[in-house]
């Protein structure tokens, strides 16, 4: 690709980008699904397979007996209306407007890589509609297409500077209940049991659970919720937990912990909810790919890669998980994912398709 298939790019991306696809509305990512579909269409001959798995529209291509899978997702974070404050636009090379970063360009990336090769004989291509809510209708289908595949490429954005993501943590998430006792807090607050008091205690021991040697484990209590009035002991509260590890064995420990946390005050009782989510992406799950993506940049002068191992999970948690070698963050160049200065240099996105379609067709000629 040359930058002279940029403004049908941006053309691409723009229609993507306007039709809005908070994960939580089921009905905007149906309609964010046709949109993808009919794009889809245009750029690789045929109309996907649609799949409505608890109310959530996915789409899968597929071309004679899948080698290679390539995963993305068409859901953002972002809520219905804010196009209003933050507004498709391209000025000055860089693109912007609500999920332009993560993940519609790396959708429009992946169309016109795919166009532009010769067979698509042995690809399969998934874009799912809840990455962001933690692909629970999506992992058993992204599971099975990953299923016999060589590799998987996953279109998720770059990291700092265009780098590729070569490992990924794990992610565990878990929401904490105490039970506990009500009562008046003015006339016997002695009779109540204060779950309020009992999660206080709870939020310092599940912090001391993280360990930052090494690829650090993270355990961070975030949302929080406790009380119903001002006058009385509390008799419920909660916490939801977020916790990333780079290993299986890290994962295991937190969750054998979190299940062991004992109540400190009597007439409370603790309640977890969650679990293990995704399954960290191992770099020897990378390894190849990326030895393969550097030979493949350098014959198309492309310049050096980098690859990082990152915090964030992407849905090539699950590809991995499942013995798919798997390289991430093949999509756009840019930043600022889920924040309001979501970005896309435009330059970027003819090279980047430029290195999925020769990876592809690296893959497909046996060449891995």
């Amino acid at each position: 690709m040359t930058r002279g298939d940029l403004p049908v790019m941006l053309d691409d991306l723009e229609e993507l980008v306007l039709c809005e696809s908070f994960s939580s509305d089921h009905d905007a990512v149906a309609a964010s699904a046709e949109v993808v579909a009919t794009l889809g269409a245009r750029h690789l001959g045929v109309r996907p397979e649609p799949i409505v798995a608890g109310g959530v529209t996915h789409l899968r291509w597929s071309f004679g007996t899948p080698r290679v899978l390539l995963l993305g997702h068409h859901d953002t974070v972002w809520p219905i209306g804010s196009l209003r404050e933050h507004p498709w636009s391209v000025t000055d090379g860089v693109a912007r407007g609500p999920g332009v970063f993560d993940m519609k360009a790396g959708l429009v990336q992946m169309f016109h890589a795919l166009r532009s090769i010769g067979s698509l004989d042995g690809v399969c291509v998934l874009v799912t509609g809840d990455e962001e809510l933690g692909s629970h209708t999506s992992r058993g289908l992204i599971e099975r297409s990953a299923e016999g595949c060589s590799a998987a490429f996953v279109l998720e954005a770059s990291a700092d500077g265009g780098a590729l993501k070569t490992a990924r943590k794990g992610v565990s998430t878990y929401e904490l209940v105490v039970h506990g006792l009500a009562a008046h807090a003015g006339l016997e607050p002695e009779k109540g049991a204060n779950a309020g008091v009992e999660l206080a205690h709870q939020i310092l021991a599940i912090t001391a659970m993280s360990d930052p040697k090494g690829p650090a484990t993270t355990v961070t209590p975030t949302m929080m919720n406790a009380g119903t009035s001002v006058n009385t002991v509390p008799s419920l509260a909660s916490v939801a937990v977020d916790v990333r590890a780079a290993d299986q064995a890290e994962q295991a420990r937190v969750d054998a912990g979190m299940r062991a946390l004992p109540p400190r005050l009597a007439g409370t009782r603790l309640e977890v909810k969650g679990g293990i989510n995704r399954p960290p992406m191992d770099a020897t799950s990378s390894s190849a790919l990326f030895k393969l993506a550097e030979l493949v940049a350098a014959e198309l002068g492309l310049g050096p890669l980098r690859g990082v191992a990152v915090g964030g999970a992407s849905d090539g948690n699950f590809t991995a998980g499942a013995g798919c070698p798997t390289l991430d963050g093949l999509g756009a160049v840019g930043g600022g994912a889920h924040a309001a200065h979501e970005h896309v240099i435009i330059d970027e996105m003819p090279r980047r398709a430029s290195l999925l379609a020769g990876l592809v067709e690296a893959v497909l000629e046996g060449r891995q």
